[in-house]
């Protein structure tokens, strides 16, 4: 369906949305009743789903295996997988259905990966120079030559506490699953993204490294982006605090609530909310 969707999500293209100006929008995300598939195989994941995410906010999306919660994720970065059948993706006002995964990249839409990939040969530092430089040059913003670059860089570090000998590695290959979590949202801070799709950060992640990836996010996260975190387990939302909790069963969101539903759901599970999954796509 789309063209390629790697790693990085970065390309030449130039292509954006539309910068003209235009009335504030609060929303950051909105998904229409939105259904997908397997690309050539008619295997419908996501069965109607409804979102609404407006800046500053933090949603966690929460479910068991194969509720289609990572779908939902790649669906919304344009992965090339999946065939949007029907409904909607809104961001910032504007529908991004044709947009190819390196426009909605330089954009602001970032996705942080379940699985991170392996890139050998490619330097972090070269693979996020080339990635900065893009979505400056498709934003009318000025490059950064490599030594500017790299004090920008450096000063990213701090965030998720990586030695700075991670720069020249390439990129997560050999890398703890730990690290590469930690590397993940590395990336995030030096993209500085509107949209931030994190896809079980927390999963493989031992007590300290939760505690190192979670204070990045937070302190990455302002009034005007947003965050949407994917996950199984409410430990994560006991370092993120979100504003709004979303379960998913059977490919729609079954209900929303605060972040005191995620403790309902570590205590009951969500066989209780088995008889919700019919219900049309809409959070109860």
């Amino acid at each position: 369906m789309k063209k390629g969707f790697e790693q990085s999500t970065f390309s030449d293209s130039k292509t954006i949305l539309n910068t003209k100006t235009k009335p504030k929008v609060k929303n950051v995300l909105e998904l229409k009743n939105l259904h997908a598939e397997v690309e050539g195989e008619g295997i419908e994941i996501l069965k109607g789903v409804n979102l609404k995410v407006n800046k500053g906010e933090i949603h966690a999306i929460m479910g068991p295996n194969g509720s289609g919660k990572s779908t939902l994720a790649k669906v919304i970065a344009g992965h090339p997988e999946y065939e949007v059948t029907g409904g909607d993706i809104i961001y910032k006002g504007e529908s991004i259905l044709e947009m190819d995964p390196d426009e909605r990249a330089h954009a602001g839409v970032f996705l942080a990966f379940q699985y991170p990939v392996e890139v050998p040969g490619v330097t972090n530092t070269t693979l996020l120079r080339e990635s900065y430089n893009t979505i400056a040059a498709s934003r009318g913003r000025e490059e950064l030559d490599p030594l500017e670059f790299d004090d920008y860089i450096r000063e990213k570090l701090d965030l998720v506490e990586m030695n700075p000998d991670f720069l020249e590695r390439s990129v997560n290959t050999g890398f703890s699953g730990g690290e590469k979590k930690r590397n993940e949202i590395f990336q995030m801070a030096v993209l500085q993204p509107t949209l931030s799709l994190l896809d079980e950060t927390d999963s493989g992640l031992d007590i300290d490294a939760l505690r190192i990836v979670s204070e990045g996010i937070n302190k990455l996260h302002g009034e005007e982006d947003a965050v949407v975190l994917i996950t199984h387990y409410q430990r994560l939302l006991n370092y993120i605090v979100p504003d709004h909790v979303h379960v998913m069963l059977g490919g729609k969101i079954v209900k929303s609530g605060g972040k005191e539903l995620a403790f309902e759901l570590e205590e009951k599970g969500y066989d209780w909310l088995e008889s919700l999954a019919k219900v049309n796509g809409e959070a109860k």
